[in-house]
């Protein structure tokens, strides 16, 4: 199986019922998690909205928590620190992103030791997809 970093917007779809989701779902077959250490505060930030907007039952929404908890025990989660704060910071120079989307970026370079060539990101947000390739992943559309 082959290593990649996945972005909570190709997650997402793995807990919850969404359009991308059976074709995210063939993705686990071929890629193995590696995560951002906010990712599982974003994937809860998208289930509580869903479940405001009606979107997720009660049912619906307990069982994206524990596909959630599932999905976690079997991911490797890149920690925060000041080095990858500072990629980050940059990539903000050189993209119109989110802090959140900049830290994404930021943890995935820091997975591939800064060499994105030949590593693969994964994400379901066409900016964060763009700037992905800027910096020299594969990117594959979650």
């Amino acid at each position: 199986m082959t290593s990649a970093f996945w972005d909570s917007s190709a997650l997402v779809p793995l807990c919850v019922q969404q359009q991308p989701s059976s074709a995210v779902r063939q993705m686990l077959d071929i890629y193995e998690l590696t995560v951002w250490w906010a990712t599982p505060v974003e994937m809860r930030s998208a289930f509580e909205r869903l479940r405001r907007t009606g979107q997720l039952t009660a049912p619906e929404y307990a069982a994206a928590g524990e596909r959630l908890e599932r999905l976690r025990r079997g991911w490797r989660e890149l920690q925060p620190g000041a080095a990858l704060r500072k990629d980050a910071e940059d990539i903000l120079t050189r993209f119109a992103l989110k802090a959140a989307d900049a830290l994404q970026l930021a943890a995935a370079l820091t997975w591939c030791s800064g060499d994105a060539r030949d590593c693969t990101f994964i994400s379901g947000d066409d900016q964060l997809l763009q700037a992905a390739r800027g910096v020299g992943f594969l990117i594959v559309k979650g």
